[in-house]
């Protein structure tokens, strides 16, 4: 019973960890009907960014050695912040009212120009990120279950992360007048134009918060698995996520991230010794496959009505 919740936990905790990545998607998505191919480049530049930082503060000024994480944190807020006002100055800006497809093939473009880029400057050798969290397991419940169930302190961060971006993001888009005006945006750029909301501040805001949650998803995932080129493809992980929540839903992301990572662990675990494993490398997929078969607006997402 102890190592079925060991795995129950640990499928539970890599689910907060996927769901982290797909709040960028779900974010730009529910504000601008964009779907940013650019988010899992961006969890890799916000963690090149804060890793590098990092390292150069205590270089450059010893005496902020101390602190020299929460600075480069600061500092690569800052740079995640430029990097959404040039996106949209360089980039949206130019693609106003234009088809989705357009707008996609716009963010895959920005993907691999971040891509590059990251590598240009911060360079592309494997970084860490040492968030001062004890990398031992934690042993807990060792009275009641044999042996304990052991948890890794990472992911109760992670998961501690996940809930209070959620719960922000939740209250910011229901109770902020900007919020409110995100949502209009996505709905129909033209009519939320013709009503006076400006479409290129609403998109300049909207990518710095998808940049922001970029950058604590690049922490999280940088200190767990170091900073490194394959950080951009936990974005593919995270597709399933999105798809089972939904798009337009927050706390979807959630609950999909969950299921997610709570099927990969315990169908890899007990099914996997059964047909020779590698169950947890196309698990997600064939539930978001299923779930866009009998749900394609996934489980929290809103349904789409065409009145003729």
């Amino acid at each position: 019973m102890g190592f079925f919740i060991e795995v129950l936990l640990g499928g539970l905790m890599a689910g907060v960890l996927y769901a982290l990545v797909a709040l960028g998607f779900v974010l730009i998505f529910k504000a601008s009907g964009v779907f940013n191919f650019a988010q899992g480049a961006m969890v890799l530049f916000g963690a090149l960014a804060l890793a590098r930082l990092a390292e150069w503060i205590p270089a450059w000024i010893p005496a902020l050695a101390p602190a020299a994480l929460p600075i480069a944190f600061v500092l690569a807020a800052a740079v995640m912040v430029a990097l959404a006002w040039l996106i949209e100055r360089l980039v949206l800006r130019q693609l106003v009212n234009q088809e989705g497809i357009v707008l996609l093939m716009a963010t895959l473009g920005v993907a691999y120009f971040l891509d590059g880029l990251g590598q240009t400057i911060w360079g592309s050798d494997i970084y860490s990120i040492d968030l001062g969290i004890d990398k031992e397991p934690m042993l807990v419940l060792d009275k009641v279950f044999e042996g304990g169930i052991l948890l890794d302190r990472i992911d109760i961060v992670a998961a501690a992360i996940a809930v209070v971006l959620v719960l922000a993001l939740a209250l910011f888009f229901q109770r902020t007048s900007t919020g409110r005006a995100l949502r209009a945006v996505a709905d129909d750029h033209q009519a939320a134009q013709s009503i006076g909301i400006p479409l290129n501040r609403i998109w300049v805001i909207v990518w710095s918060v998808a940049g922001f949650v970029a950058l604590v998803s690049g922490m999280v995932w940088g200190s767990k698995l170091g900073v490194q080129f394959s950080l951009a493809i936990l974005a593919l992980k995270a597709l399933p996520v999105v798809i089972l929540g939904g798009f337009t839903s927050i706390p979807g992301t959630i609950v999909g991230g969950l299921i997610i990572g709570l099927g990969e662990k315990l169908s890899e675990v007990y099914l996997g010794p059964m047909v020779g494993g590698g169950i947890e490398t196309w698990f997600a997929y064939v539930v978001a496959l299923g779930c866009l078969l009998i749900r394609p607006q996934g489980l929290f997402g809103e349904r789409i009505i065409d009145r003729v």
